[in-house]
């Protein structure tokens, strides 16, 4: 076998094409239609969010989706890029100092999403997909929920008619600016953003099959192309540059700084994917591989780079809508991608001509629905802990900033992990004649060994005319240095108490380490092991 056929067989290439059927060709064309009309648009804005031209959002729907196409193992996930996302982004490129609202696409994107790409990358060579989704529901909703409320307050000035658009900078700014926009409102901008929410909201209510962001978009593009806003001070989103994405070089001038944020962009984005992946799942699929899908989200990214696009990640509504349309494999999305191509090469001068109100009416309903108070009602009902979890997230996230909250929620869930895991877990059934046997419930290691040696012996005191401890070992698949001698000195504790300690049921893998130390060999001559 060739190292090159070797390859292949380890990173299968489009594998939710195996097995295709030729009955799925018509319902994967007509998924790929329907997300398109909801993600290239949403995507566009998006873009804005990151303060950036929209053609970036519109690349983004071309070389992230075909390589994850490519890679991935979701029939109908549909990548590109999401809200929290766009709105890490932005944050990041404002830490570093990179220019707003200019019609070229920064560098620093390129660098950004391509430091992405590299720690998704390091990570699935490390094998952390499964690490990476220990971050608990609560302290994502936390994020999301600080992201939805940052960037639809930091959409309100332009739903005003006013230019600034402060999401990058926080809530707090965003706040502010919401206040200095009131006083300059523009009459015909607050009636279009009304009317563009108002039937988002409808048509999410009661028409989810209608890809209402594509009417919203056509309908506003048609007002202004009949001239029912001329001279109403009703601002157009800046031209959009025809094209297809071209490769680009990144900038080395922002590296180090945009790290900190290149890791919180890549934590979240691996998160969403797998969340969607697994949220769109059919009975019968393959199972979601969370290495699998690192794979496909870091290749999304690092390729997706260098064309100029944002950072990927797996999109929960245009997937739904993909799901609903019969997307049957990745060649959905293929179609998808097609469509995007062919907007950018002809519909440039006709998305030009989009109000800016619709756009952030576009984002504000799209970011809404994060802000997730029936979950958080839900969690306040069922664990105190996990919804004030969720809310310091939040709270960090509209005050110290969305890059610090995701680091806080690492840091909560590691806590919360660690105390859950370091608590000893044993179970207790007496014998006769004196005789008590306890079993272990969970491995030991460095960290609950000595508190499992104090429940041990605290079960031991509480059993009056105990002569004899056996120890059940079963669930021990490994054992370190570290927690052989723990066992030595629970050894003799119970030896000054008079009471003899048996070993049993100790796993083959762990018993060879263990075999390798004096005080175990003692047990063993001593008939002290049980198998």
């Amino acid at each position: 076998m060739t190292a090159t056929t070797a390859a292949r067989r380890r990173i299968p290439l489009f594998p939710t094409l195996a097995g295709y059927q030729r009955s799925w060709l018509g319902r994967d064309i007509l998924a790929g239609v329907s997300a398109g009309a909801v993600v290239i648009p949403q995507a566009m804005a998006y873009a804005t969010i990151a303060n950036l031209p929209v053609q970036a959002g519109l690349y983004t729907c071309t070389v992230p989706m075909f390589v994850y196409a490519m890679l991935g193992g979701s029939r109908a996930m549909s990548v590109s890029t999401t809200s929290t996302i766009a709105t890490l982004t932005a944050t990041t490129l404002v830490s570093v100092g990179v220019a707003a609202h200019s019609d070229d696409i920064p560098r620093d994107l390129v660098t950004l999403t391509l430091l992405v790409g590299i720690i998704l990358l390091v990570a699935r060579l490390l094998r952390l997909g499964s690490l990476v989704e220990i971050i608990n529901r609560p302290t994502l909703l936390g994020i999301q929920v600080g992201v939805g409320a940052t960037v639809a307050v930091g959409q309100l000035p332009k739903l005003l008619g006013e230019e600034s658009q402060p999401t990058g900078e926080g809530f707090i700014r965003s706040i502010v600016a919401v206040i200095e926009a009131i006083p300059h409102a523009n009459l015909a901008t607050t009636l279009l953003s009304a009317g563009s929410i108002a039937a988002l909201f409808l048509f999410k209510r009661f028409l989810p099959r209608v890809p209402g962001p594509l009417i919203v978009v056509v309908v506003g593009i048609l007002l202004v192309a009949f001239g029912v806003f001329n001279g109403a001070g009703v601002d157009q989103i800046p031209p959009v540059a025809q094209g297809i994405p071209l490769p680009t070089l990144p900038s080395l001038q922002n590296v180090v700084g945009l790290v900190p944020g290149a890791f919180a962009i890549a934590v979240m984005a691996f998160l969403e994917s797998a969340a969607v992946a697994r949220g769109i799942r059919d009975p019968g699929d393959r199972p979601i591989d969370s290495n699998q899908e690192l794979l496909a989200t870091a290749g999304a990214s690092l390729i997706g780079g260098f064309f100029q696009t944002l950072p990927a990640a797996g999109g929960f509504s245009q997937s739904a809508v993909n799901r609903a349309a019969g997307a049957r494999s990745q060649l959905a999305a293929l179609v998808t991608v097609a469509l995007a191509l062919l907007v950018g090469l002809f519909l440039g001068p006709i998305i030009g001509l989009l109000p800016q109100a619709t756009l952030a009416s576009l984002v504000f309903v799209a970011v809404f629905g994060l802000i997730d108070v029936r979950t958080l009602a839900s969690l306040w009902r069922i664990s105190r802990r996990d919804f004030w979890v969720a809310m310091v997230t939040t709270l960090v996230g509209l005050t110290a900033g969305l890059l610090v909250a995701v680091a806080t929620g690492v840091v909560l869930t590691l806590i919360l992990l660690l105390s859950a895991l370091n608590k000893p877990r044993i179970a207790t059934a007496a014998g006769a004649d004196g005789e008590l046997v306890v079993s272990l419930l969970a491995p030991l290691y460095t960290a609950n060994v000595l508190g499992t040696e104090q429940a041990v012996l605290a079960a031991a005191d509480a059993q009056p005319g105990l002569t004899v401890l056996v120890l059940d070992m079963s669930v021990l698949q490994e054992i370190s240095f570290t927690v052989i001698e723990t066992l030595e000195d629970l050894d003799r504790e119970l030896a000054g108490r008079g009471v003899e300690l048996r070993l049993s049921r100790l796993p083959a893998g762990a018993r060879a380490v263990a075999e390798r130390t004096g005080w175990f060999s003692g047990l063993e001559g001593a008939g002290r092991v049980i198998r």
